[in-house]
């Protein structure tokens, strides 16, 4: 019993004690420690900064510095307290009677600040200066601030103010005019991973690198709430932190499922997209946690986008998304940043949080992808009426279905008439033929020997399912240009345009397929230009191919015909034939 009462949680055993002992605030550190040195002392300070990144300590260690004695009892003001005398060992257990914190958030009122003045007014009694220090300072009523202004303009020599806040921008501007002002920032993960291995190390407790990883970012810029978390940890793997127990406790989402909706959301792969959310539902993994780490990744994919290899090549999540990165462009890698940022905020408005993540990843592929052209809107084409016109009658959607030579194909229109039929009857063109409706796709580069077996080879590859993601990217975006059968093993020598697909990982990766497709072993070769044949553009042209087709037959169907005869205003409309 007596040692579990004896336990000290770690955000307090490892208070810092000296400036030296901060922890990424170096900017507000050097700027007291010049100031101590050389004795330019101001009457009042202004700590802000988000929570837990420490503006009590650096208040604390200032009290110390002002009425340090030394180990001997004849030091002075300094900016390197000793932690052995009377004022320093007293301020680090909140036992110092000339050093006085108050919490605005609960004594903000005009009674408590009155009190604090009148203890103003008394020298101290033990040290050097009185420091009163004021936490969450913006808390403090009007009347409060407005008793406190006198005396915090005009302080007795032995009295310091120290005043911190969250939210700076509460504090009457005449506080803060009398205050020198100091922010402190939030924590980088990384500095935050840091310190908390250094702990650990400390304490004797073994702890994977994800699982620090996790924790610094779940700390949110915060080291208290870092060593809280990591004392919650410990407690949770029972004395062991490792990255799967440390995810299990903050219901962190693995990076795996953010990497597969930037893949199917990059393809425009509903289905993927909601297999991949239902799949996120059963594991209960939280619709935020989902979005956290997609944004996460993505930020990591608009830096490659923007630099390359300006990511850390130690951290091993670099490699996801540099892989990753090409699949969007950087415009689309914004947008869905975006979507998934402000997409947050949404999850609390639905009852499922599941249903209301869907819909932020089903809006992104409402927008079309990019280099494509959308359908105008049907408005569109009445811009040129004059202002003045009577509005057009009702519209009737009439589907029409029509077989195109391929079997496999069909397409789907619409055609929007008036209500009304108009004499005298229309006259319709003669239609136009699908061979002359297709001519610019057949003007393509013509087919080769090594495109057409690099084409069969990759479908058969992805048929068998045996490469999938980037390493399937790789082989879509090539073209073969060479196989040299000099070489053991074979080397096939392949153009690639994107740089980031010419990734050494991946050409293994597609080696080591490529070799269980063919039998034997081969060795890939992977140049920089862009190839003149490649699967990716074979399947561009033929949908191409398609598209056209649908709209000649359309065009050409005679109950089409019919009613463009029959109605002056009926038009097909503009996006709805689609090869199915």
């Amino acid at each position: 019993m007596s040692r579990m009462s004896s336990y000290v949680v770690l955000a307090r055993k490892y208070r810092p004690r000296r400036f030296a002992e901060m922890v990424g605030q170096e900017h507000v550190v050097q700027a007291l420690t010049n100031a101590l040195t050389q004795g330019r002392l101001h009457h009042a300070y202004l700590f802000t900064g988000t929570r837990g990144i420490g503006k009590t300590t650096v208040s604390r260690i200032l009290a110390k510095s002002l009425n340090c004695t030394g180990p001997d009892g004849t030091g002075g003001i300094t900016a390197e307290p000793c932690g052995v005398c009377q004022a320093c060992t007293e301020i680090d257990a909140d036992r110092y009677i000339d050093y006085v914190e108050m919490d605005a958030a609960s004594n903000g009122g005009k009674d408590e600040i009155r009190d604090l003045i009148e203890r103003a007014a008394y020298k101290p009694g033990v040290g050097r200066f009185k420091v009163f220090m004021i936490d969450e300072a913006h808390q403090l009523s009007k009347d409060a601030f407005n008793a406190l202004l006198k005396t915090l303009e005009e302080p007795p020599e032995y009295l310091k103010f120290v005043l911190a806040t969250t939210d700076p921008d509460k504090v009457l501007p005449t506080v803060l005019s009398r205050c020198l002002q100091f922010n402190l920032r939030p924590m980088a993960p990384a500095t935050v991973r840091e310190h908390l291995a250094r702990v650990l190390e400390a304490e004797q407790i073994p702890a994977e690198t994800g699982a620090l990883r996790l924790l610094s970012r779940a700390a949110r810029g915060s080291m208290r709430d870092g060593l809280s978390l990591t004392d919650q940890a410990i407690a949770y793997g029972g004395g062991r932190l490792a990255e799967d127990v440390v995810r299990t406790m903050l219901g962190s989402v693995d990076r795996s499922h953010a990497a597969a909706l930037v893949e199917a959301l990059a393809r425009r792969d509903a289905v993927a997209v909601l297999a991949t959310v239902d799949a996120l539902r059963a594991a209960g993994l939280s619709a935020e946690a989902t979005l956290e780490e997609l944004a996460q990744l993505l930020q990591q994919m608009a830096i490659e986008q923007a630099v390359p290899g300006a990511l850390d090549d130690a951290e091993p999540e670099t490699e996801v998304a540099r892989a990753l990165a090409p699949l969007l462009a950087p415009d689309e890698t914004q947008l869905l940043y975006g979507m998934v940022v402000h997409g947050r905020a949404e999850l609390a408005l639905m009852s499922d949080e599941h249903g209301a993540l869907t819909m932020v990843l089903l809006r992104f592929l409402a927008f079309p992808p990019a280099g494509s052209v959308p359908a105008p809107p049907p408005q569109a084409q009445r811009a040129a009426a004059p202002l003045r016109a009577p509005a057009p009658p009702a519209l009737a959607v009439v589907p029409a279905r029509v077989a195109v030579p391929r079997p496999e194909t069909a397409v789907v229109a619409a055609v929007a008439v008036a209500a009304e039929p108009v004499a005298p009857p229309f006259e319709p063109a003669p239609p136009r033929v699908v061979e002359a409706a297709v001519p610019a796709f057949a003007a393509a580069a013509p087919s080769t020997a090594l495109a057409d077996r690099w084409q069969a080879t990759v479908q058969a590859l992805i048929e068998s399912g045996t490469v999938a993601a980037l390493v399937r990217e790789l082989a879509w975006q090539a073209g073969l240009v060479a196989i040299d059968a000099a070489t053991t093993p074979p080397t096939w020598r392949l153009a690639v345009a994107r740089e980031p697909l010419r990734n050494p990982a991946l050409a293994d990766k597609l080696a080591l397929a490529l070799a269980a497709q063919l039998g034997e072993p081969v060795q890939l070769a992977l140049q920089p230009g862009q190839p003149d044949d490649t699967p990716a553009q074979r399947d561009a042209a033929d949908r191409a191919w398609r598209q056209a087709a649908a709209e000649a037959l359309i065009e050409a169907d005679p109950v089409v015909r019919e009613l463009l005869g029959q109605f002056k205003t009926a038009r097909l409309v503009p996006g709805s034939i689609r090869p199915v």
